[in-house]
């Protein structure tokens, strides 16, 4: 009788997704290696050292100051060099990386697998998506990678990373898809594939691969206490990162729609204010005078709900909508106003790179150190919720950025600001204006915040 059940485990058939996975990757990295590359920029900084000043009873001091040096030494220029990868995305030379890996370079290089170095232009980047484009002449039998679908990698399907970490060229890591349409906060369209394949320093802007050999993301970050890998990476995906590359290749820059909403998530409580059964949708917290959503009738409160007959689950999700809308184009908006559903047209604008800047630094403090907060004013719905008096100004604290100022100072998600250096606030404006004299002076921005049932004061250093 087990003679019978071992045969049987024999020749029971491995279900057809299994049939499709390699026994192991040599035949998609050995295809696919020579098209990915390593890239060095170097960046020319000033830096000016200062010597501790010696006491006038040191003894030997002359012999101290005539070898070691006192007081300022002038400014000098220092090399630094960056190190990150990348991959070939076009027989003319065209190479996918992420921003970060050539911002504010002086010369970037483009090293190939066979050790050929050739020099690079610029043709064009996106600090939002964290994706530039690089321009190579193209080089004898150049291998070259090709698009997949980002949104047919469900969680638990394989993958492969190829890159640089810490300089060492032409590494592979596998793993596995960990998870989709992560919001790591790092800009306003964040939309990362998160995965298991060790990720390190210098694999930015380097492929990641699905089993057929296709790049589906673009690796640009981990998450990590000690800066290597744990586990935990992450990936633009492909269908953001194919499009924006090819707008920058076919013009330089990239255009977003634009409509001149600031939102609000809706949370339970604000749901529950508002006598709604769920938390679907996001909130109109104010609308920008003259911008395309004022002239399309929206209001202050008003709950969007959908946005070109899909549902809108969050302001991420309507905000890259919005942006991935071609500037002029009319677009179909579904809101809740007054417990009623009212259909909107609005012509979507395009979004200028002022807007762009304001999108990623939402606390407004983008001349010096960000303050690290996303804020909004506070829908009168909510007020009772928030266990605020009538009458009393502030802002809502929406998101609190990973080890900000604000972070360090303790502020949380859900504290409203009612004051800054003893003055009422009633909008955003109010706080970064605050944050920007307070650095300004070179002191501290003193906060009064209203948190559950208690107020109390808030210092925070710049």
């Amino acid at each position: 009788m087990l003679a019978g059940v071992i045969a049987l485990l024999a020749f029971t058939a491995p279900p057809a997704a299994a049939q499709q996975v390699p026994t192991d990757f040599t035949a998609i990295v050995k295809q696919k290696m020579p098209a990915v590359v390593a890239i060095t920029t170097k960046q020319r900084v000033e830096e000016q050292e200062q010597a501790q000043s010696l006491p006038d009873d040191l003894p030997f001091r002359e012999f101290f100051r005539r070898y070691y040096g006192e007081g300022p030494e002038p400014r000098r220029q220092q090399p630094r060099q960056a190190l990150g990868s990348g991959f070939v995305i076009s027989s003319d030379g065209h190479i996918i990386t992420n921003n970060h890996v050539v911002e504010d370079a002086a010369e970037i290089h483009v090293v190939f697998g066979d050790k050929t170095n050739v020099p690079a232009a610029l043709v064009g980047r996106d600090p939002a998506t964290d994706i530039a484009v690089l321009k190579v002449d193209p080089q004898p039998n150049m291998a070259i990678a090709t698009w997949g679908d980002s949104d047919a990698a469900e969680p638990g399907s394989w993958v492969i990373a190829i890159g640089s970490p810490f300089g060492l060229g032409g590494t592979v890591t596998v793993g596995v898809v960990s998870a989709r349409s992560r919001d790591i906060r790092s800009g306003p369209y964040d939309d990362y594939i998160q995965t298991d394949a060790s990720i390190n320093r210098g694999n930015s802007g380097g492929p990641l691969f699905n089993v057929r050999g296709e790049v589906i993301g673009v690796n640009t970050a981990i998450f990590s206490p000690s800066g290597v890998n744990i586990g935990i990476g992450f990936a633009v995906p492909s269908k953001t990162a194919q499009a924006v590359a090819d707008q920058l290749i076919r013009t330089g820059r990239v255009e977003r729609g634009y409509v001149g909403l600031h939102l609000q998530e809706l949370t339970p409580a604000i749901a529950q204010a508002l006598g709604r059964s769920d938390d679907k949708g996001v909130l109109v917290a104010s609308v920008e005078p003259g911008g395309p959503a004022d002239r399309a009738g929206f209001q202050s409160g008003d709950l969007i709900t959908q946005f070109e007959q899909k549902p809108v689950e969050s302001g991420r999700d309507l905000s890259r909508a919005v942006a991935a809308m071609k500037p002029g184009t009319q677009a179909s908006v579904t809101v809740i106003r007054d417990g009623k559903p009212q259909e909107l047209a609005i012509v979507i604008g395009q979004r200028s790179d002022e807007q762009a800047a304001r999108s990623t630094a939402p606390d407004g403090a983008r001349d010096g150190k960000r303050l690290g907060l996303a804020l909004s004013p506070i829908p009168e719905a909510a007020r009772g919720q928030l266990g605020l008096e009538p009458g009393t100004s502030g802002v809502l604290i929406q998101r609190v950025d990973r080890n900000s100022p604000a972070a360090e100072a303790g502020l949380r998600q859900g504290d409203v600001i009612v004051s800054a250096n003893n003055q009422p606030v009633s909008a955003p404006a109010d706080v970064a204006k605050a944050w920007t004299d307070a650095q300004g002076q070179k002191r501290p921005v003193l906060l009064r915040v209203k948190r559950e049932e208690q107020y109390l004061f808030v210092t925070i250093e710049g």
